[in-house]
């Protein structure tokens, strides 16, 4: 029997508690999804909030992972270690403990209710893209058909800071609560 395999690129995100921890803590829990394989990871980076002023810096990266599944088990399984991670959904966009955005699943184009793959907004972010073109910077976008590299190029950097953690230094940008 064959099997198609398709890279899935997950989005990590954080700004509550120990984010560092929090963004191990997700590795992990993508590590355990049965039929996935991590297969890679990029480093951490630290953002300004998109949208809102005044909250915590984000933490962020981007994991590969390879796997069997479709989008919708893939995301049922993602939003199922965000709940055994603690999240709370209280409002769009809001203060998060951990946040596993399905950014791409192979070539798939998936519009359907709450699942949009590639991930809407992704182009348009600098805290996804920097993390993706430093993992995958010549992987094509299914719809835009650009590279990631490219896309990041084209991206203004203006409001949208992205800095690697080791820049910061761990100990000024992990604060426990």
């Amino acid at each position: 029997m064959v099997f198609n395999v398709s890279s899935a690129y997950i989005g990590i995100g954080a700004n509550l508690g120990d984010k560092r921890e929090n963004g191990f803590r997700a590795l992990e829990h993508l590590s355990r999804i049965p039929g996935c394989r991590l297969a890679g990871r990029s480093r951490w980076f630290v953002s300004r909030p998109v949208g809102a002023s005044g909250r915590e810096w984000f933490l962020n990266g981007v994991a590969c992972l390879e796997t069997e599944m479709g989008g919708r088990e893939l995301l049922t399984h993602l939003l199922a270690a965000e709940a055994a991670m603690g999240r709370v959904r209280t409002e769009k966009w809001g203060p998060r403990i951990i946040d596993l955005d399905l950014l791409l699943l192979g070539q798939e184009i998936i519009e359907r209710g709450d699942l949009q793959v590639p991930h809407p907004l992704m182009h348009t972010r600098r805290f996804v893209l920097v993390p993706m073109a430093e993992l995958a910077p010549s992987l094509v976008h299914p719809v835009l058909g650009r590279t990631m590299e490219d896309l990041l190029k084209s991206l203004a950097e203006e409001g949208q800071e992205v800095i690697p953690l080791e820049a910061v230094g761990v100990h000024v940008f992990v604060r426990k609560p």
